[in-house]
């Protein structure tokens, strides 16, 4: 059974072939805003048509880097690449590559990789933010993804965190995301998030905002594990210890809540196990 993973971010792109379990082809590309939806679904066609060549694929999993209504399986939007407004992704490239095809959003998606493959392994709950252009985050609860009602739970990015802080691109002040991800800490700090969140100094600020943020998921969900993916993620213990630290500076005392805060253990490929997952609920 060969299965088509896409992980589809305001950076990048990466898809892979899964043979049962195992990546036996991967590829990476940056993302051409510029180019926008129509740029986007060209590479990923041409791409799967030339593996196709070599290889029967049975199904595709998507985790898109934006909200999703998962029953209608359209894209919301994308506040990082134009284009994408009420888009049916899912119907679009099942007829593109003519194999069943299922959709999420990437952090849904992330969250199904690292509970069944990674660092969320054996723990019946976990919380899984992507900490990368945008922030995201996933509800794994006793073996599912908690979407809610609406396909909007866990969206964690656009809480606000700083009432009077500057305006993020959803047009409200002080979002997470606008505080902590990496596009807006290029453009406030004008250095990569990669290399920022190496000084100690930075990091011992940084990490003020990014455990409010991560506060409100552990006072609300009690996970038994939050992990964090994406490009920041991978930081190390230079962000994670200080992180743990300001975590338990901020919780409450009389919750017993644990701290468990941990990197993805799939890197950069955790959103594609999860879309591997995910072909799971084909129907």
């Amino acid at each position: 059974m060969n299965t088509l993973a896409i992980d589809i971010g305001g950076t990048k792109f990466s898809m892979a072939v899964f043979a049962q379990d195992r990546i036996v082809r991967r590829e990476s590309r940056a993302t051409d805003r510029a180019g926008g939806r129509d740029w986007m679904l060209t590479q990923i066609s041409d791409i799967a048509r030339a593996w196709q060549r070599d290889r029967k694929l049975d199904s595709c999993g998507i985790g898109f880097g934006g909200p999703v209504d998962f029953t209608s399986q359209r894209v919301f939007k994308s506040t990082h690449v134009g284009g994408w407004s009420d888009y049916p992704l899912r119907d679009e490239l099942a007829r593109a590559i003519e194999i069943p095809t299922i959709m999420d959003n990437d952090a849904n998606a992330g969250a199904l990789g690292e509970a069944n493959y990674g660092a969320g392994r054996g723990y019946p709950s976990i919380f899984y933010m992507t900490l990368s252009t945008g922030i995201g985050g996933g509800i794994y609860l006793n073996g599912k993804i908690w979407r809610g009602a609406d396909s909007y739970a866990g969206e964690l990015g656009h809480l606000t965190i700083r009432p009077d802080g500057p305006e993020c691109l959803c047009g409200a002040r002080g979002c997470f995301e606008r505080m902590c991800s990496g596009l807006w800490l290029e453009t406030d700090y004008g250095k990569p998030a990669q290399e920022l969140v190496q000084d100690a100094e930075f990091v011992r600020r940084y990490v003020v905002d990014l455990a409010l943020g991560l506060k409100a998921c552990i006072m609300i969900v009690n996970p038994a594990r939050i992990v964090i993916g994406g490009g920041i993620g991978k930081a190390g213990e230079a962000l994670f210890g200080p992180l743990r630290a300001e975590l338990r500076r901020q919780i409450t005392d009389w919750s017993a809540a644990r701290i468990d805060v941990v990197p993805a253990a799939l890197a950069d490929d955790s959103v594609l196990y999860g879309a591997l997952a995910l072909t799971g609920e084909l129907k």
